[in-house]
């Protein structure tokens, strides 16, 4: 009985102890369930106000309201077509009316199922975070938290907001807690966010803010990216290959680990499938379909005008520093003047003509060196001396010293190199070569500039700076400055006729003897014509002008002087320093840039106006505002005479015989007008072409990069060969272009009619006195000097 007894006890001590058990788990529970509701919100609220500092800080609410996020700058030509970006990270937002429903389904079923039924927060996905905090505790932080079901508003907060490694007050250094208040703060954002935006713009927002591999940030450029398309032509596994990218954007990228990306992308499809976003059978089918891409990362060297944005960018670099605009994050758009098919038909101009250029060029040298002094002689240590330019050789001998034989050796030891050629598409061709050898590669090349103008608005339409700006960045347009031979005469010509000159007035074809001063020795100077020597025959200024006769333009210049010639330049948008001496009418006076020189013929066209080349029309903020109109500037140059006067003596070198401009196409100069000069400078350094219609001024120029690199003979040198060619292809393909409003026409007389007859047949014979002085004094200087 005894042991019965106690053993009674023992158990209503056991079941005592039992009941105070459940009574202190009970107690607990509603203590710990009653200390969450009010210590959970109670840290909620000190994170959100930043409680003396600790958490690191939230975003404040007009950083909610305008959220900043950096954004490509973008570049468009005239015709809307985007021609380029500025930016440090590519990037351009889209709205969710630009998304493709395959996309939004896609980013739905994978990343937030729930999406448009949370406030923000995914009190499921919610749990799952908890639960992995608490184990990180337990821990000591040793297992991972990432990837722990964040809602796409979370998702964005943290995107925008830079939630992780930056803002991170003490609390967040302690183990455990900084997942916990990193966590807080994206759940308290994207609360706010949810309040702020529809669920359609907090979509595009987060898919505007996530980074893609590639150099790829935002969804559009991702899209253009790998498939070469607009966000709202994704399909089904195009979406899911990039949803499935937000992932672990490099392991899943399709170009460098495409068997990563399918198995992704199968994933993603798989749950569109499972989640009703897609059919089955278009499941079945999709899933064995190979990753077909058309992938193209965005380079500031690749696509159209590519020398033109390289300029222009300086320019805008420097007008975003002065007016407090970042270019590469701002997203500004830029709108230029350059017209996209003009802009190609001139590369393609520029192209065709001066890769048939580069293979005379060869044959023309065969295996001898171009690079040739005055006399013709190979330049001795040219390459060495363009070679001790280099930054390599700089870099050379900041590590062994100047004069250091291992320079010699490392500058003459071949090493694996990508050299331009014109030999296959994409201008490129693999090789082993020493350095020294790849810049007597590279100096062998001849280079091009090109620029096309509206004359009336000052608009430029096309600009191509080189060969290839990934190989050669030089620009010829407007930063390369050459001597312009004969095509500087125009402006001699505009002086003698603004000077009461006609283009009927005659001159002898004969030396002309200036003085010069060398040293402060005088000397003389007597120009030669381009054939080296003199007809002795009378001709009109316009028919010198057609021929490019040097003596005739030598006899105006002393009759006019250089100064005045200089003024009238200078006048005609000039800004190079131009030198007031007597081989000024041959255009020796100093260099001068393709820009200049199609802005100074322009006035010709507009009525004596010079306008100021155009390239830039507006620039607008991210929220379309225009933050910048170019203003335009005009100069009176030349009186509306003058300069149709000036026209007709361009027509001359198309009309005349023997004019240098009669290698264009019947095709082109029928039914049209046509202004035309060319320029072959000394030694055939440089050759000129510039072209004039009633709507477009345009101008070339070939040459090599340093003088000494150039033709032998006048045949393959002249500016007619060399330059013109580019020109009239442009043109044709100009008017051929249906999309373009250019037509062939007349230039447009002055309105109050010319106060002279033009028609040099109605003279027959001298003018009048002026014109009996003008030839009297050059028959003089035939009698005193040789005939050639």
């Amino acid at each position: 009985m005894a042991s019965t007894k106690t053993s009674r006890e023992e158990k209503k001590v056991v079941k005592q102890d039992r009941s105070k058990l459940y009574t202190w788990i009970v107690r607990g529970a509603w203590i710990s369930f009653i200390s969450f509701f009010i210590l959970f919100p109670l840290y909620v609220f000190t994170v959100s106000i930043d409680f003396m500092g600790l958490y690191g800080g939230l975003p404040s609410w007009s950083a909610l309201e305008n959220p900043k996020n950096d954004l490509s700058s973008e570049l468009y030509s005239a015709d809307n077509v985007q021609l380029g970006k500025y930016y440090r990270e590519n990037r351009s937002p889209v709205t969710y009316e630009e998304l493709s429903p395959s996309l939004v389904n896609a980013l739905v079923a994978t990343e937030d199922l729930r999406f448009t039924e949370h406030s923000g927060i995914d009190l499921q996905s919610m749990g799952r975070v908890a639960w992995g905090i608490i184990k990180k505790v337990a821990t000591f932080g040793a297992s991972s938290l990432e990837g722990g079901g964040s809602t796409l508003s979370q998702q964005t907060a943290k995107n925008l907001f830079k939630t992780r490694g930056q803002n991170e007050g003490p609390l967040m250094k302690i183990p455990g807690l900084r997942m916990l208040i990193i966590k807080t703060k994206e759940w308290i954002v994207a609360v706010k966010l949810e309040r702020y935006y529809t669920k359609k713009e907090i979509l595009a927002m987060y898919l505007n803010t996530a980074q893609f591999s590639g150099n790829s940030y935002g969804i559009k450029v991702a899209a253009k990216t790998f498939f070469n398309k607009p966000t709202y032509d994704l399909n089904v596994e195009e979406a899911a290959v990039l949803v499935g990218m937000l992932k672990a954007s490099t392991y899943y990228n399709p170009a460098r680990n495409p068997e990563n990306s399918q198995r992704r992308r199968n994933v993603v499809m798989n749950q569109m499938r499972r989640f009703s976003y897609l059919e089955q059978e278009k499941y079945d089918s999709l899933v064995q379909e190979p990753i077909v891409l058309n992938y193209k990362v965005d380079s500031h060297t690749d696509g159209p005008a590519t020398y033109f944005r390289a300029v222009i960018r300086r320019w805008l670099y420097r007008w975003a520093d002065e007016h407090g605009y970042d270019l590469d994050e701002d997203g500004l758009k830029i709108y230029t003047t350059l017209d996209s098919r003009m802009q190609e038909h001139a590369e393609v101009a520029v192209k065709a003509h001066m890769k048939y250029q580069q293979q005379l060029f060869e044959e023309h040298w065969g295996k001898e060196n171009p690079w040739r002094d005055e006399e013709g002689e190979e330049i001795k240590g040219f390459v060495e001396m363009l070679a001790k330019r280099t930054p390599r050789y700089k870099g050379l001998e900041k590590r062994y010293g100047k004069d250091n034989d291992s320079i010699h050796i490392v500058m003459n030891t071949p090493v694996p190199t990508t050299l331009f050629t014109w030999e296959n598409e994409d201008y490129k061709k693999d090789t082993v070569i020493s350095p020294i050898d790849s810049i007597k590669y590279t100096q062998r090349f001849l280079h091009a500039g090109f620029m096309s103008m509206d004359p009336h608005n000052g608009h430029i339409k096309a600009w191509v700076g080189g060969i290839n700006y990934e190989n050669f960045k030089y620009d010829h347009v407007m930063q390369g400055k050459r001597q312009p031979g004969s095509t500087f005469k125009p402006f001699v010509y505009a002086a003698a006729v603004d000077n009461g000159y006609s283009p009927c007035y005659e001159v002898v074809d004969a030396p002309v003897t200036f003085s010069v001063y060398t040293d402060g020795e005088e000397d003389t100077w007597t120009p030669k014509n381009a054939e080296g020597r003199y007809s002795g025959e009378k001709m009109t200024i316009r028919q010198a002008m057609a021929q490019s006769i040097n003596s005739v333009t030598a006899f105006i210049m002393k009759r006019l002087g250089p100064e005045t010639v200089v003024d009238y330049a200078k006048r005609m948008g000039v800004t190079s320093n131009i030198e007031a001496v007597p081989s000024l009418a041959l255009g020796g006076g100093g260099d001068v840039s393709v820009y200049e020189m199609v802005g100074a013929y322009s006035s010709f066209v507009n009525h004596g106006t010079w306008t100021e080349p155009v390239f830039i029309t507006r620039i607008e903020d991210k929220d379309g505002n225009v933050v910048y109109e170019h203003p335009i500037k005009t100069r009176e140059a030349l009186s509306e005479e003058t300069a149709y006067l000036m026209l007709y003596m361009l027509r001359g070198a198309t009309e005349e015989e023997g004019g240098t401009g009669r290698g264009i196409p019947p095709e082109l100069r029928e039914g049209n007008e046509i202004g035309a000069k060319t320029g072959t400078t000394s030694n055939y350094s440089d050759g000129w072409f510039m072209g004039v219609t009633k709507d477009l001024v345009s101008g070339a120029w070939v040459g090599g990069d340093n003088r000494s690199v150039h033709f032998k003979t006048l045949r393959l040198g002249q500016g007619a060969r060399m330059a013109m060619p580019i020109w009239v292809e442009y043109m044709k393909r100009v008017y051929d272009d249906e999309r373009l409003d250019y037509e062939k026409g007349a230039f447009e007389r002055p309105r109050t009619g010319l106060s002279i007859e033009i028609d040099c047949a109605q003279y027959g014979g001298i003018e009048n006195e002026a014109d009996s002085l003008i030839v009297e004094d050059s028959i003089q200087i035939i009698d005193q000097d040789e005939i050639f």
